[in-house]
């Protein structure tokens, strides 16, 4: 590694040298190569790309869900001096007018978004006009259709990066199983030899398994809890309620104990979070969202006070502990009555054949070019927005659409104190100024808001669309408005106008049996885990590919020699036979909602829909009240009684 580099990173990291993985990834980089990392959480996957962003000639783009780790790495670098900015929606009209102008002028080093950006038109716009040096993708096993967590807006990531003239991609991850890690290379075009991987055991975990029933669990928490040094604690919890209940129950035991989930106010959940990093025993009762991205090294203690979704997410959730590699415990209170919860969430994003035949039938009736507002697309077939665009995603991989670029099909905007439409007109020469005036009398004026629709201003004044938008968008840069956007739609061309609406219905609906299948079976591995009769770390690292033969020494099985035991899941409560009855007339009064016998099992099971919101009957005393059955024994019922 050339002095230079190593000089950076004593300087602006204050370290004197790499962690294991770290420099090769860089000097591939460096050497204007595409790289993978599959570090463990924590092993250091920021600084591959924050180091080399300091060496390029042009911004590094980088995308990652976490919110949480774009504040955090953002104030680490401009505290040492490093230009690094995000971009989301929760910033000012002046903040983002900084960041466009650090794009424009190259002063900006780092800029972090998330993959949703880019459906923003305006976004798309900007890298356009901007030199991208690096393009990392944090979370990268998102890309995988068959990883553990797919998001369906990854795969447009890597055409992205080859759209926008990026000069090397990194993908990054912690929890990448063989044929995931061949995913990504594939998707991003890195070649084999460029994938590092620097594996996956963790020595300083020891990881216990508790098999307990539903009604002791609580008084097991509290006894380990408390016998135990106290230290920095996270417990992970599948349900918001979970989180409230267990935090106040432990705080009551005299626990520094505070809940924290996605129902909750961002400010509050911000306080809850600050609170917990300064601390050196406070407990944070989460479910499993918190952490991702929170560089807190000490954490003592992980326990799963419910069981994992998969091995991946476990992985994933342990791996916040200990990472200032002293001795840490993770900790999983294993019970089977949390396996019904969890596979719900599994059925509740199948959608029905009827409902994939309706969607079909609609998208291809549209014609060769449409466009669509995934909100009412989602509402009016009764399929989550994520599920959608996921069905949408296949569609695009098949051939059948191609995605144009979205576009918002309204704009706001008013004009700043101290101006009006005629002086902001006048500020333009000439050959532009009657652009600007007809722009401002196309749109409707309300009290202090103009609105436009970009499509009908075209048509109504010869003007291309994007021209339209480029000037709003210059009157934000020059600070004569404040710009607002709405109405986000997805633009579609039809590739194939002789395709089969129900040979596609069949296949996607092969295909979703299949992700639900192979979802259940993750769930079943976990607790394969649980029990196994052999050495768990290894079987933990293996599943990842990381081969051990030495037993660890430090898991429940290594330090009992033993096999776990789990009791018996508590049967679930009879189906009283006037529910027949009851549901009989809610199907009647609510077809769109609850036709199906599967989206009625969902509705019993407690796992909302679109539907089901829009006929807001997600407060009825008959949602959720089958929730401790399992989803087919549901099923099961209502094909035979209703």
């Amino acid at each position: 590694m050339n002095t230079n580099i190593t000089q950076l990173l004593e300087k602006y990291f204050g370290f004197s040298a790499f962690r294991p993985g770290q420099e090769q990834v860089v000097e591939t980089l460096l050497a204007g190569r595409s790289a993978l990392a599959v570090f463990p959480t924590g092993g250091g996957k920021s600084l591959c790309y924050q180091l080399p962003a300091l060496c390029f000639d042009g911004v590094t783009i980088v995308v990652s869900p976490l919110i949480a780790l774009m504040k955090d790495q953002i104030d680490f670098l401009t505290a040492r001096g490093i230009a690094a900015a995000r971009l989301d929606s929760s910033l000012s009209l002046d903040e983002v007018k900084r960041i466009g102008d650090g794009l424009a002028d190259g002063s900006l080093r780092l800029l972090y978004v998330s993959p949703e950006r880019f459906n923003n038109e305006r976004f798309l716009g900007q890298l356009q006009r901007t030199k991208i040096s690096l393009f990392a993708i944090d979370e990268a096993h998102c890309i995988s259709e068959w990883g553990h967590n797919f998001r369906p807006d990854y795969l447009k990531l890597a055409d992205a990066a080859k759209r926008y003239g990026a000069e090397r991609v990194l993908a990054l991850t912690a929890t990448a199983t063989p044929q995931v890690v061949k995913d990504i290379h594939e998707a991003f075009g890195i070649t084999p030899d460029d994938g590092i991987v620097t594996g996956f055991y963790r020595p300083n975990l020891e990881l216990v398994t508790t098999p307990v029933t539903a009604t002791e669990r609580d008084t097991v928490l509290l006894r380990v809890l408390k016998q135990r040094p106290p230290g920095p604690t996270i417990v992970y919890v599948t349900l918001q309620k979970t989180a409230e209940r267990l935090a106040e129950l432990l705080s009551e035991a005299g626990l520094p104990a505070e809940p924290y989930h996605a129902g909750m106010e961002d400010e509050a959940r911000s306080a809850v979070q600050e609170r917990w990093m300064a601390s050196d025993k406070g407990i944070v009762v989460a479910t499993i969202a918190f952490g991702m991205g929170i560089d807190k090294s000490n954490v003592r203690y992980v326990y799963h006070y419910n069981l994992p979704k998969s091995l991946e997410s476990y992985s994933q959730e342990i791996g916040r502990a200990g990472r200032d590699g002293q001795p840490s415990v993770c900790h999983i209170l294993a019970c089977l009555d949390d396996v019904p919860t969890l596979e719900n969430f599994v059925f509740g994003d199948t959608p029905t054949r009827s409902a994939l035949h309706s969607l079909l039938s609609d998208l291809l009736s549209r014609g060769l070019e449409f466009d669509i507002a995934l909100y009412d697309l989602s509402v009016r077939h009764d399929i989550r927005q994520l599920v959608l665009k996921t069905i949408l995603t296949y569609l695009e991989l098949n051939g059948i659409l191609r995605q144009g670029t979205p576009f918002y099909a309204a704009y706001e905007f008013r004009p700043l104190p101290g101006q009006t439409a005629k002086s902001i007109a006048a500020a333009f020469p000439e050959a532009h100024r009657t652009l600007v005036e007809n722009i401002f009398e196309a749109a409707t004026k309300g009290r202090l808001w103009y609105k436009l629709n970009p499509e009908d201003a075209s048509l109504a004044l010869a003007v291309e669309r994007g021209r339209i938008v480029r000037v709003l968008e210059v009157l934000e840069e020059r600070g004569h408005i404040e710009l607002r956007t709405a109405d986000v739609r997805q633009r579609f061309y039809r590739l194939n106008p002789s395709d089969d609406t129900e040979a596609l219905t069949d296949e996607l609906d092969s295909r979703f049996a299949l992700r639900e299948k192979n979802e259940l079976a993750r769930l079943a591995k976990v607790v394969k885990l649980i029990g196994l009769g052999s050495c768990q770390t290894n079987a933990l690292t293996g599943y990842f590919g990381e081969r051990r033969t030495t037993p660890c020494g430090h898991c429940s099985f290594c330090l009992t020699g033993e096999a776990q035991r789990l009791p018996e899941s508590t049967p679930p409560h009879p189906i009283p036979a006037s529910l027949r009855d009851e549901l009989t007339a809610l199907r009647d009064a609510h077809p769109d909602a609850l036709r199906e016998d599967r989206q009625l099992a969902r509705f019993l099971c407690g796992i909302s829909s679109p539907a089901v919101s829009k006929a807001r009957i997600g407060r009825h005393k008959c949602f959720g009240i089958l929730e401790d059955h399992p989803f087919g024994a549901v099923l099961g019922w209502l094909s035979t009684e209703l």
